[in-house]
């Protein structure tokens, strides 16, 4: 790709041209407010996914959302079991707060002092899209992290009704363009069938053991 367009552009070494095209298509679905800079894009993180041979511009963009050594993964994990933590209505009950988190990380997830902190998810049209792609990405390369399949199962465990999503939308951490609450907790309910996913395998598991020892506790 990278050849074409030095063809069509004229000019040469036009190494890592194609893979910042990627990453600024691929980032304009993305479901949240703080959007990377022209000077993120043009800076040598972007630059070096160059170096990794990656399968297409898919590939580019799952790497450009974490900057991080890819981990292997085994090669099958059980669908059985998805759990990580209970849901928002259970957690807030068992006073358990739900906060914003100000972040250009999507997945940059916190949990301290009794706040679960969660950056803003903006859903929209192109949200299950975008994510179905990069779950199936991960569920088909053995060597791709897990992180955005760990992500959606977290917001899933999360969201099991209108009410959650409610909760979640007062709290300023969800915000959607479809006909419903009910549609949101479809969504995510849809994007999790059929994922092969090892709670003990997410970068999610070590915050999730913190929000049930918590939640545990007040019961």
């Amino acid at each position: 790709l990278n050849r074409l367009l030095e063809v069509q552009l004229g000019t040469r070494y036009q190494t890592g041209s194609v893979a910042e095209l990627a990453v600024q298509f691929f980032h304009q679905l993305m479901p949240m407010e703080e959007a990377l800079t022209k000077r993120d894009l043009q800076g040598k993180s972007v630059d070096s996914l160059v170096d990794y041979g990656e399968l297409h511009c898919l590939d580019v963009f799952h790497r450009s959302l974490f900057w991080t050594p890819i981990p292997k993964r085994p090669p099958y994990i059980s669908s059985r079991k998805q759990q990580l933590v209970h849901c928002v209505t259970e957690l807030a009950e068992a006073g358990i707060n739900f906060k914003t988190k100000t972040t250009d990380q999507l997945w940059d997830i916190e949990f301290e002092h009794g706040y679960l902190k969660i950056p803003k998810l903006l859903i929209h049209d192109g949200t299950k899209t975008l994510f179905s792609n990069l779950i199936a990405f991960e569920q088909c390369h053995i060597h791709s992290s897990n992180n955005v399949t760990s992500y959606i199962i977290f917001m899933d465990n999360l969201i099991n009704s209108a009410e959650d999503v409610s909760y979640l939308h007062q709290c300023g951490i969800i915000e959607h363009w479809l006909g419903s609450d009910s549609e949101v907790a479809d969504l995510f309910n849809q994007l999790c069938k059929e994922v092969a996913f090892d709670p003990k395998d997410s970068y999610l598991s070590n915050l999730s053991d913190k929000v049930n020892c918590y939640y545990s506790r007040k019961w």
